[in-house]
């Protein structure tokens, strides 16, 4: 299963270490765990995302995701990719950006020459042949027809996807500078939120070797945190709701919306999926 990690420390600049593979079973070839890609998406001083990603397909490439990687910026976003759709390559590989925000998904939609027909000429953003990249597309999209909106773009993008196609799941996370907006969606995958208030520095792993991030920022600024799982015994650990969007403001100030409050109109299963969508949706 992918792995998703969202943090901000908005309105502050924080310095973190971030390690995209730790353990070294993850580098074993033979391991069911191997992921395909890793990528991590921060921004500059000016606003400017900054996208550092790369597909697992070689052990040179392996390198890249474990070495440790000292970045400062308000949000960070950090995914692990198992592919289920599209080749190892680096326009498959997340996080995506568009009109400079930052987008990663776990999740698998089908029927994409449906989401392709809906896109129009949003289907020139993408780059690459993963559902994840039109889905952040049909987003834009949407961000665009309510004048840059994005709590009102993820909206009815998710509920198109929701109303018009097969999915499997579709949690997302997509920063911007100062932002952060986190979906679970159904209850297929699980995704947590963390509020961490200041007292103690930040030292968070996730499980089977997959993203961890360390910084010593955050013992004297409060932060936000969203990930696949709870990444160490803080008790704050809160499962997002299935269908809620949480949105994290420019202030640090948490907003949570439910914006999908029924099931998939056409939800699928492990059984539903190919051999390699299925493998690459399991909890490893």
């Amino acid at each position: 299963m992918c792995r998703l990690f969202g943090m901000t420390a908005a309105p502050r600049r924080v310095m973190a270490t971030f390690w995209l593979l730790d353990a070294s079973d993850s580098l074993d070839h033979q391991s069911e765990t191997n992921p395909d890609g890793t990528g991590l998406g921060t921004f500059d001083i000016a606003g400017r995302p900054r996208i550092e990603k790369q597909p697992l397909a070689a052990y040179e490439d392996r390198q890249f995701a474990v070495e440790a990687k000292h970045r400062e910026s308000a949000t960070f976003l950090a995914h692990v990719r198992h592919a289920s759709t599209g080749a190892l390559t680096p326009n498959n590989t997340h996080p995506f950006t568009e009109q400079g925000r930052i987008f990663a998904h776990n999740g698998v939609i089908e029927e994409l020459s449906r989401l392709d027909e809906e896109l129009g000429r949003y289907r020139e953003l993408v780059k690459g042949d993963t559902d994840s990249e039109r889905f952040f597309a049909l987003i834009t999209e949407h961000i665009d027809a309510h004048s840059g909106d994005i709590t009102a773009g993820i909206t009815d993008a998710a509920r198109w996807v929701a109303d018009q196609l097969p999915i499997f799941a579709i949690n997302l996370l997509l920063t911007t500078a100062t932002e952060l907006w986190a979906l679970r969606y159904p209850a297929t995958h699980d995704l947590y939120v963390l509020e961490r208030e200041p007292g103690e520095h930040l030292a968070h792993r996730g499980t089977k070797g997959t993203v961890r991030v360390h910084s010593t920022d955050p013992a004297q600024t409060p932060t936000v945190v969203v990930a696949s799982e709870p990444m160490d015994d803080d008790p704050g650990w809160q499962l997002v709701p299935t269908g809620e969007l949480l949105h994290v403001d420019g202030d640090l100030r948490v907003h949570r919306t439910t914006i999908l409050d029924r099931p998939p109109a056409h939800p699928l299963s492990l059984s539903d999926l190919s051999a390699e969508a299925a493998a690459s949706q399991m909890h490893r």
